[in-house]
C-alpha cells in the first residue's frame, strides 16, 4: 500500500489538504516537546557554592529545634518565603490533593497552619483528618517533611491567629468563599476592595469559617542534600511515647 504523496512530504502536496496541517502540528508538537526535555535536563541543582554539611550524630533527641535551626538558617540563607510550605491531604476517596501556604507557627503541639473549614483541604481534613508538609529550601539543598494528625483549634484561637497576621490577610480571609467557582475577574475584583475597606475600619472584624489547625508529627524527616549525591537522611518517628531516630539510604 503506497502512502498518500503529502504524507512523503511530496513538493506537490496541497497547502489546503487537512493531512498537510496536521503533519506540520505534528512537527512542531515533536520539535517543542524535545525543547521542553532539554530545557529540563540543562537545569542545574543546587547551583551554589557550597552546601552547608549536616552531621546526623549531632541532631538533637527531637525534631522541633531541629526544623526551627534549619528555618533561620534558610532564612539567614536568602531563602525567599521560608516559611511557605506544600501541605498535601486527601477527599473521602483517597484522591490526594496538594497547594502551597504558609506555616504560622512550630510548638510543642505541632506545625500550625489555617484556612477557611469550606476550602478544598478544610473539607478534605473534615473527612480525613490526617496530611503531611513539604518544605524545600533549595539555597542550602534542604528539605523537611512533616505527617500526621491533624486537629482543629477552637475558635477562640483560630480568631487570634487571623487577627495576629497583615491587614492583607485578614481581607483575603473576608473575601471568603475559597475553592469556589469564580464567575470572572471582575466579580473578585469587587469582592476584595469592599474586604479591603472593611479590614481597615474593623481590624478586629469576625471570620467565623477561618479555622486554624494543628498537625501533631508522627514522623519528621530531615534531608540534607550533597553535591556528590551522599545525601543525608534523619527521620524521626514518634513511637511509645518517644522519638526514635533513624538514617535513610537517599
Amino acid at each position: 500500500m503506497t502512502d498518500h504523496p503529502a504524507h512523503q512530504g511530496s513538493p506537490d502536496a496541497d497547502p489546503a489538504d487537512p493531512a498537510h496541517h496536521s503533519d506540520d502540528a505534528d512537527a512542531e508538537a515533536d520539535t517543542d516537546a524535545q525543547a521542553f526535555r532539554e530545557l529540563l535536563r540543562g537545569l542545574r541543582v543546587w547551583d551554589v557554592a557550597a552546601l552547608p554539611s549536616f552531621d546526623p550524630a549531632t541532631a538533637p533527641d527531637e525534631p522541633l529545634p531541629l526544623f526551627r535551626q534549619w528555618l533561620r538558617e534558610a532564612t539567614e540563607a536568602g531563602v525567599p518565603e521560608p516559611h511557605t510550605m506544600t501541605l498535601a491531604t486527601a477527599d473521602a476517596a483517597g484522591n490526594p490533593s496538594l497547594r502551597t501556604l504558609m506555616l504560622h507557627d512550630a510548638d510543642e503541639r505541632g506545625w500550625h497552619f489555617a484556612s477557611h473549614r469550606g476550602s478544598r483541604k478544610g473539607r478534605e481534613l473534615a473527612v480525613r483528618p490526617r496530611a503531611a508538609l513539604g518544605f524545600y529550601w533549595p539555597a542550602v539543598g534542604r528539605q523537611v517533611r512533616v505527617h500526621g494528625p491533624v486537629t482543629v483549634a477552637g475558635p477562640e484561637e483560630s480568631a487570634a491567629d487571623l487577627h495576629h497576621r497583615s491587614t492583607g490577610a485578614l481581607a483575603a480571609a473576608l473575601v471568603g468563599r475559597q475553592s469556589e467557582v469564580l464567575g470572572s475577574v471582575e466579580e473578585l475584583a469587587r469582592a476584595s476592595e469592599a474586604a479591603w475597606e472593611r479590614a481597615r475600619r474593623e481590624p478586629a472584624a469576625p471570620v467565623p469559617s477561618w479555622t486554624l489547625y494543628v498537625l501533631h508529627p508522627e514522623e519528621v524527616e530531615f534531608f540534607q542534600g550533597d553535591a556528590q549525591r551522599r545525601h543525608v537522611r534523619l527521620n524521626y518517628r514518634y513511637e511509645g511515647g518517644r522519638w526514635a531516630r533513624e538514617l535513610l539510604w537517599p
